[in-house]
């Protein structure tokens, strides 16, 4: 399939692994010059290195602490210099938040900076070229709505999906489409983190119907047609990508 995406230009936040790290990786393959956004630079690096000898648009490395007040402006500028203007935008930043049922103010902001403020922020900051063409996605990677505990992610998550089906009806009329992605149990340095092997089997088996976690590919594969023309009338959707994980059926 011909995903019409060469030439295209695109900003991926989270980029220095898991999901975000997959996004940049399969939009560069599709020819997308693409600026890869994170803390670790070297990993970035290496993810540029990787990309060149797949075949690929050796990408623009842009090492940033998304949790810095001047962010946004520091990776909106960057990747103007390098491109003009930013015609994708993918949201793949963030990280879970676990915390008490009382749990301190500094937690909370901190947690819904990361996961929900620096995502409108950034979109922010890219719609005006979207706009002035008329064309753009953003994709943003959400989560699920069943909170099972409590966890910052969930609030920021559903905040995600409120704006970005808002903002989706504000700017279609420049062919302008946001979506959120909502990634079930997906292979990452977190999850290896916090999910034993034993309790990652337990919870395959019993949980996902599909019985397995997935890979941060899983996720990547629906970016890249999100992102491409080919999906010129979705918009304000949730889309989960999670095995069959969640339980209710819209």
């Amino acid at each position: 399939m011909d995903t019409q995406l060469t030439g295209k230009t695109a900003l991926v936040t989270g980029a220095s692994s898991g999901i975000g790290r997959a996004c940049a990786k399969a939009l560069a393959l599709e020819g997308v010059q693409v600026a890869v956004v994170a803390r670790r630079g070297e990993l970035l690096e290496a993810l540029a290195a990787e990309i060149e000898a797949a075949g690929g648009v050796r990408p623009t490395v842009i090492v940033a602490d998304i949790l810095q007040p001047d962010a946004p402006v520091k990776i909106t500028t960057a990747a103007r210099q390098a491109f003009n203007h930013i015609q994708i935008l993918v949201n793949a930043a963030g990280g879970s938040r676990q915390l008490p049922i009382i749990g301190g103010e500094n937690i909370w902001e901190e947690g819904l900076m990361l996961n929900f403020t620096r995502v409108r922020q950034l979109t922010q900051a890219v719609i005006p070229d979207m706009m002035a063409r008329r064309w753009g996605r953003v994709i943003n990677l959400s989560g699920k709505s069943e909170p099972d505990r409590m966890n910052i992610a969930y609030a920021a998550k559903a905040a995600i999906h409120g704006w970005a089906k808002a903002l989706s009806r504000e700017v279609g009329r420049y062919q302008i489409t946001v979506n959120s992605i909502a990634p079930g149990k997906i292979i990452s340095e977190q999850i290896l983190r916090n999910y034993a092997p034993d309790v990652r089997a337990k919870l395959a088996r019993e949980e996902i119907p599909l019985g397995e976690f997935g890979q941060p590919e899983d996720v990547a594969n629906l970016v890249v047609f999100l992102a491409s023309p080919l999906a010129r009338y979705m918009t304000g959707a949730v889309i989960p990508v999670d095995g069959g994980l969640r339980r209710y059926a819209f």
